[in-house]
This record gives structure tokens, sequence and C-alpha cells, in this order.
């Protein structure tokens, strides 16, 4: 790292900080993007070196840079601050983006702070609220404008809703107070300032963005923030933590200007039920992959970290979900659930299926559950239902049986007889014996009222097991219904990933870098919707009340290589059927770029890789060259002799490029393409023409191949002369040598084989 700064310091003056270098950015913006960068280290590790502050360094007691004097002395002399453009337009495009989101909202602050202090006289953040109150107009219901001088504005109060210090709910109770504006009206003006605010962001940033060297066709920048709105009060206070959980003087969480995004809600007040606007626990922006063949980049910067919450970022495209979740103690990402503690989402979603809802179906279901005791119930109820049956049929057939009389006496009259002649008695009324069956009737009857009373004591008991189930059963459909909710929310299909050195590679080859917080779908040819989802963490399984998270979205296509370091483009610069350059690869602005090579060299612990290839005849896929592995061979131009080869369909296929990346190692990637013209090339190697033979290869193949050999000899030459003249003579060696040994044991593919650069003279 030393020598790159070294080699900065004496190269200085070739990058001149003339006001085209910096358009968009006054010596305030650029002061201040210098504090932010250097404040953050994800920033700071990327491209912070491409910030050269030459001025005085000014110290804290504790050692540290003062940062906020060192602002006033850039505003003061904005010469003493070079921005090396060309080099930060190679650094990954999200971390451009996420630096000049933070510009942008800090400006945006400033320009709200301006105008609550002073509604009249905004001085220099004029120009930007005239631009801010333009896009806040668009949105806004009719009775929240006022007609002022023959001209629209936001009505006055609205800009107290404005204010990023306040919490949601603050900002809610103030619009409720505005009794001119009905519920629906209210929701708009909402909606209306949330769409100004990420209008105004993302307008800005884009322009922050270009200055900085950024490019890019399709440039999405979107805020969000979920949660139930209740505890941002005070997290305004132009300070920010860090990675470290140090407060930083001068950044501005803004957290506040995050928008939510709100529902109509009921809410219990007293015995009443009344319409609310609440914000969502759960919100989603919605996006389109670039398409056209350019890798859609997306970077996710989270605001407001809960240590104790992890939060949850779901991306869902074709029903396929990934997962990214973060941690409290980095304020990174990562695929990895298991990379942050705290409550996380998914446990909420067990907690929810496999706790309350698990034990309600098991009250129900279970051997002990409501359905066994019906079930029980009713058979005991079904079996006293035949005994009563059983017994009315029997009693009814008592009632129809014939009284009769018997001449003999029965025991009882016998019995009646002995006593009356053992007292001597008078008279003996010996009676003849009639059976009438009252007396078991009778006893049959008690039986059945018996029975009817169980009968209907299993009855009642059916019913509450079956009312004490539907209110069970309702429970459990108002859980399932937020277990439903909660599993949509966190996606269905995940996408499986596998991981090295913090990339992780999805299945199907979207990838995530927790080094830059990058996340990209491959290059496709068509565009296709995605949505990203931010989840607030509710406090447990049934509660309405989550704590606040904020993100920061920005999605932007990118070419693929724009991130190499070194980045040689040749377009048509060989004569037909040669493979001699005709200049030099390097020039002076790829001083930078090869010191941070070097650096890379000299780090043994970094490996390094050479890929070449001669990749024949080349096709254009809309945005870059690439092999044609269904290509037919032209005898000749078509058209008029010598007019079609100067075409720009075939200009743009003869192409060869040369990329170092550096990143977790040094990858140096060499390719060369022809036009489907037949090539007359004259090849005399035998080991060539042999492999031609064998691997069916043409010569176009083996054209491009001489073509990568002689870029890879060419760019040998000048690193080992670029390195002697930057480095020490002891470093210098290691590089060279190190370099040198890589590219003379290099081999180029050629279709199916290789081939040793040794053979290419």
């Amino acid at each position: 790292m030393k020598y790159l700064f070294i080699l900065l310091t004496s190269l200085s003056v070739i990058f001149n900080a003339s006001p085209q270098l910096y358009e968009g950015l006054n010596p305030e913006d650029r002061a201040y993007l210098f504090h932010i960068v250097k404040k953050s280290p994800i920033l700071n590790n990327n491209f912070g070196r491409y910030f050269d502050y030459q001025g005085p360094e000014i110290k804290l007691n504790t050692g540290l840079l003062n940062y906020d004097s060192i602002e006033i002395v850039i505003i003061n002399n904005p010469e003493l601050l070079v921005i090396r453009r060309d080099e930060m337009a190679k650094s990954d495009k999200g971390l451009l983006a996420e630096a000049a989101n933070k510009m942008a909202i800090w400006e945006l602050n400033k320009v709200l702070l301006a105008k609550r202090n002073s509604s009249n006289d905004l001085g220099r953040y004029d120009n930007e609220f005239n631009q801010f109150e333009t896009l806040i107009l668009e949105d806004l219901p009719k009775k929240a404008k006022i007609l002022k001088n023959n001209k629209w504005e936001a009505h006055p109060k609205l800009y107290k809703v404005l204010n990023p210090s306040l919490s949601f709910n603050d900002k809610y109770a103030i619009l409720e107070s505005l009794r001119f504006l009905s519920l629906e009206e209210q929701i708009t003006a909402i909606r209306g300032i949330n769409n100004a605010i990420n209008k105004y962001v993302e307008n800005r940033s884009y322009q922050i963005y270009r200055a900085l060297g950024g490019a890019a066709e399709t440039f999405k920048n979107v805020l969000i923030a979920a949660g139930d709105g209740s505890n941002t009060a005070g997290l305004l206070e132009e300070r920010e933590k860090d990675e470290r959980g140090r407060w930083n003087k001068g950044l501005p969480k803004a957290v506040g200007l995050f928008p939510y995004q709100v529902k109509i809600d009921q809410e219990l007040k007293g015995k009443k039920e009344i319409e609310k606007i609440k914000p969502m626990l759960f919100v989603s922006s919605n996006f389109q992959t670039a398409g056209n063949n350019r890798i859609t980049n997306l970077h996710m910067d989270v605001w407001g970290y809960n240590d104790k919450k992890q939060t949850t970022v779901v991306i869902e495209k074709s029903g396929f979900s990934y997962h990214l979740f973060g941690s409290g103690d980095t304020r990174f990402l990562s695929p990895d659930s298991s990379f942050a503690e705290g409550r996380t989402f998914q446990s909420i979603i067990n907690e929810l299926e496999f706790n309350k809802i698990a034990k309600i179906e098991n009250s129900i279901y279970g051997k002990r559950g409501y359905n066994h005791w019906i079930d029980y119930n009713n058979k005991k109820k079904d079996a006293v239902e035949l005994k009563i049956e059983k017994y009315e049929k029997e009693y009814s057939d008592l009632g129809f049986s014939p009284i009769s009389t018997s001449s003999k006496p029965s025991k009882s009259v016998k019995k009646s007889k002995r006593k009356a002649i053992k007292k001597n008695a008078a008279s003996f009324d010996g009676t003849p014996t009639t059976k009438s069956n009252k007396s078991k009737r009778k006893k049959i009857q008690n039986e059945i009222v018996y029975l009817y009373d169980l009968f209907e004591t299993y009855r009642k008991k059916i019913a509450e097991l079956e009312e004490e189930k539907q209110i069970a059963l309702d429970l459990m459909a108002t859980y399932q219904r937020r277990l439903d909710i909660y599993k949509d929310a966190m996606g269905r299909r995940w996408v499986q990933f596998e991981e090295k050195e913090g990339m992780y590679i999805f299945e199907d080859s979207a990838t995530f870098d927790i080094l830059t917080q990058e996340f990209k779908f491959p290059p496709s040819e068509e565009r296709e919707s995605f949505e990203v989802r931010l989840l607030a963490i509710p406090g447990s399984a049934l509660s309405d009340k989550a704590d606040e998270v904020m993100l920061h979205i920005n999605m932007m296509d990118a070419t693929p290589n724009y991130d190499a370091r070194v980045r040689i483009e040749l377009n048509d610069v060989f004569t037909s059927d040669s493979y001699q350059l005709p200049g030099k690869l390097l020039s002076q602005k790829d001083s930078v770029a090869m010191m941070v090579f070097f650096e890379g060299l000299l780090d043994k612990k970094m490996d390094f890789n050479i890929i070449a290839r001669g990749q024949g005849i080349g096709a254009w896929d809309g945005t870059r060259t690439i092999k044609d592995y269904k290509s037919k061979t032209l005898e000749q131009y078509p058209g008029i002799p010598g007019q079609k080869k100067t075409d720009s369909t075939f200009v743009r296929l003869r192409r060869s490029e040369l990329f170092v990346h550096i990143d977790r190692s040094i990858v140096m990637e060499v390719n060369s393409y022809t036009d489907p013209v037949q090539s007359n090339l004259e090849i005399k190697n035998n080991n060539i023409l042999n492999q031609m033979s064998k691997y069916r290869l043409s010569k176009n193949d083996i054209l491009s191949a001489y073509r990568a050999s002689a870029i890879l000899k060419q760019f040998k030459k000048e690193v080992n002369v670029l390195a002697g003249g930057y480095l020490s003579r002891e470093n210098a060696k290691i590089v060279i040598d190190r370099f040198n040994h890589k590219i003379n044991n290099a081999r180029i593919s050629i279709g199916k084989t290789s081939i040793k650069i040794s053979e290419f003279n």
C-alpha cells in the first residue's frame, strides 16, 4: 500500500483538478465527499486511495485526523484535494452510488434545514429547494397546495412534516392536525412527499455518480423504511456511527428522510375502531434487470441497524428468492444467516409455525385433542341413544301387553294368607293374582329419564367442545394467514449458494460480494422483473410493532469487465492477417492502475493467474464482442470491395482486449477476435499445424491466438520498464520475476486446446 501512496504523490501533477473534472461538485461537496469516504471503511478500502489530499494534516488530541477541520481547509483551498476520476470509474459501481447517495441525502437535509430556519432566504440552497418543491407539487392533493403570487406552493405546514428529526408518528400527528385534509388526502400527501424525496435523491445521486466517473444507462436509486415508525425520534443528530460503533461528527444519519410505505388500517380507540394511516412492516421496491446482455448490479446499504434484530433483505425474481442477512456488528449483509446474531425473521416464522400453530393443531388433532374428545363423547352419546331407543321400545311394548288374572294365588297372596292364619284374622281376602307390569314399567321409565339426562349431558359437552374447537380453528386460521404473509415475505423457494472467500455464487450464477455488498444478476438478453423486500422484524410472532430499519437500494446496468483495474481495448489495430502491434499498450493515464497492479504482485499471498484466448471469429451480443460458436466463414467482404470492411458491424468484431482484475486475487485476461472473413495467414509452425488438424481449427482461430500472444509479449516489455521506473530495485526485481515467470509459462487457449506462448514466434 505504501508504494502506491508514494507514487500517487509523485504523479499528482499528472492529474489536473480542472473544473470540468468536478462538474456538479462544488468545493463544499468535494470536502464532504472526502469526509464520508475517509470515515466509511467500506468506501475508504475500495477507493479512498483515489482521493489525494495534499494539504496539512490536522489532528485531534487522540492523534486521529480531524476531518471537520480538514473539510474547512478543502472548502477554502479546493486545489488541495485531487479526486482521480478515471480510477474512481473502475471502482465498484454500487459503492460509488453509495457515496453519491450519502452526498445527496446530506444535501437534501441541508436544504430542508435552511427552509425551516429561513423560509424566505435559503441562500446557496435556493435552487435546490426549487427543484425539490417542483417534485413535491407533482403528487400532492390540491388541498395541500396554496396559490401565492400566481404560483402554486406546498402548504407551509407540510414542511413541518418534512423535518427528518421527527419520527413517523410525530410527522403523522402533524398531518392529522391539518383538518382540511381527508384521510385519503393525507395518505396521498405522504406518498407525494415520499416520491419527491426519492426523485430528488435519485437525480442528485446520479449527477454526483457521473461526476465521480461512474457510467450507467440505467440508474435507479431508492430509499425505503420499514417498521412501526415510533422509534426514529432523535436519530438525526448530525452524527453517524461507523462500522466500529464510533460516532462521526458531521455525518448525518438522516434516517428521518427515508420514506415509509404506508397503508390505511383499523385501530382500536377505546371501544371504537377507527381508520388510521400506518407504516408497513414489510416494504418492497420493483425493478427490472438491465437486459441487452448487461450485468444487473444491485447495491444495498442498510441504515438504522439494530444489534438485537437481524436485518433481512429478500430479492425475488421469477418466484426464486435470494436472502441477505445483516449483522449489527459489521453493518454488512450476507447470504449466510449464521453471519449475524440476534432475533431473526426466520425465528419469528418458526415461533408461529412450530410453537403457536403447532400447539393449536395438537389441541385439535392430537391424541387428547378436541377431535378425540368430540369423537369420544359422540360415541358415548350414540351408545346412550341406542339404550334409550331400546328402553323406549320395551316400555312401549309393556304398554300394549294384556292384563291377566290367575285362579291360583300368587306367592304374595299365599304369604298374606299364612300371616292372617297365624294372627287368627277374622277374614282373608284371597284375590286372584293380576299381572299389569306396573313396577317394571316404572323402572324402565326411570331408566329412560336417566338416559335422557345423560344424553343431554353428552350433547352439551360435544357442543362445548365443538365451540372451543371452532375458536381454536379460527385462531389457527388467523395465525396461518399471518404465517402465509411472513412466508411470502421471506420467499418460498430459496436459491442455494456456495461461498469462497466472501464471494457467494448462487445456483443460477447470480453473485454477492460481501466485501463490496454488490449483488449481481448475470447478463441476459431480455429484461426480467424482480423485487427487493425489506423486512422489519416484529417483537413477537403476533406483534404489529417492529423496530425501524432503513435501506438504500441502487440498481444499475454494468458492462462486463467495467471494473478491471487495467483495461486495454484495441479495436481494429492490426492490419489484415497481421499480428504486429502498431504501438504501446499503456499510456500516462494508466500510471495509477499499474501501480495498483504492482502492489498486488508484491503481495505473495495474492494469487496471480493469466487467461489468454484466441477466440477466433467474434459476434456482437448487443454490448460487447464475444466468441461466435456458430460462425460461418466468408470468402470476402460482401458488397463493394473494401467498403464493407470498414462497416462498423465488421470493425467491432476485429477486437482485442487486455483486462487486469485485482480483487481477492490478480487475474489478467487477454482475448482477441477476428471478423468472419477467411484469413490468409501463413503458418509454418508444425506443432500449430498439427493442432489445427487435430482440433479442426481455422486460420482465423490461429490468427487471433497470434494476436493474443503479441499483446502478452508487448505488455511484458512495458511492465518490465514501468516496474523499474516506479519501484525500488528490490521491489522491481520481485515484480518483474513474478510477472515474467507467469508470462513465459502462459498458454493461449484456442477452441478445445491450448498452445504455449513460446510457439507463437
